[in-house]
């Protein structure tokens, strides 16, 4: 595992957006933000999800989230405008964001790769990605110091056979990283990616179902990279990509 010690309110009054944060590495990210003094944004397209970690974080007497609803595959742009307005309207400033929603789509041989699957990883892995991104660093730029994280996989700088739509979008993913990175290197915006790698998850039972999940690291595992990228202790790091396991 990536080896970084977590420290108590490492991230005391800071405000983070985690999306795809009802399950998963999401919503482990969201609670362990939280537990490290974080008010967190919880972006998810399933309400009962966001609302039952809101209820955990709520319970674990920490900072109130915010909770916004919305569908990666079927927002617009002015919806990631609007809602980037409404976070510096509200909170002033944003301190970070964790872009951890994707889609696998399917396991299949290049030439079988349906067009509308394609399309579909494309919507959420890459373009939505994109306008968030887009949307969110003028917000992210209010902040003292700031930290912006995509989600890559191993199949993001190594393609792999009959992963076709998921390898390349991540892919794409690592190359919007380091452009930004680039465009932003002297400023208090930092852009960075992880590859979590195997990781027990709802995806990557998907992806293996018959997989021993004894054998996987679980998402509080891979939990002391997440925070580093997200602490103050990263601010010299940009551009890269880097595995939590």
């Amino acid at each position: 595992m990536f080896e970084y010690t977590i420290i108590d309110k490492s991230l005391e009054n800071k405000i983070i957006l985690i999306t795809g944060a009802g399950a998963g590495i999401g919503k482990e990210a969201a609670i362990t933000y939280a537990k490290l003094g974080a008010t967190v944004i919880l972006l998810g397209k399933t309400v009962s999800k966001l609302e039952a970690v809101y209820d955990e974080i709520i319970a674990l007497g920490l900072a109130e989230p915010a909770i916004i609803p919305l569908d990666l595959k079927g927002a617009t742009k002015q919806n990631y405008i609007d809602m980037s307005a409404t976070i510096a309207s509200q909170f002033g400033r944003l301190d970070g964001a964790l872009l951890n929603a994707s889609i696998l789509g399917e396991l299949t041989p290049f030439t079988q790769i349906h067009e509308q699957i394609f399309n579909d990883v494309m919507k959420v892995n890459v373009n939505a990605q994109y306008l968030l991104a887009q949307a969110l660093i003028p917000t992210l730029q209010l902040a003292p110091n700031a930290s912006l994280i995509f989600t890559s996989s191993g199949v993001g700088n190594q393609g792999r056979a009959y992963w076709g739509a998921y390898s390349i979008s991540k892919f794409a993913t690592e190359g919007m990283m380091q452009v930004i990175a680039d465009e932003y290197e002297n400023s208090t915006l930092r852009t960075n990616a992880i590859n979590p790698g195997a990781t027990n998850t709802g995806m990557r039972t998907s992806a293996y179902p018959a997989e021993d999940k004894d054998k996987l690291a679980t998402a509080t595992d891979i939990m002391p990279l997440y925070v580093y990228l997200m602490s103050d202790d990263s601010i010299a790091v940009n551009g890269k990509t880097i595995k939590a396991q």
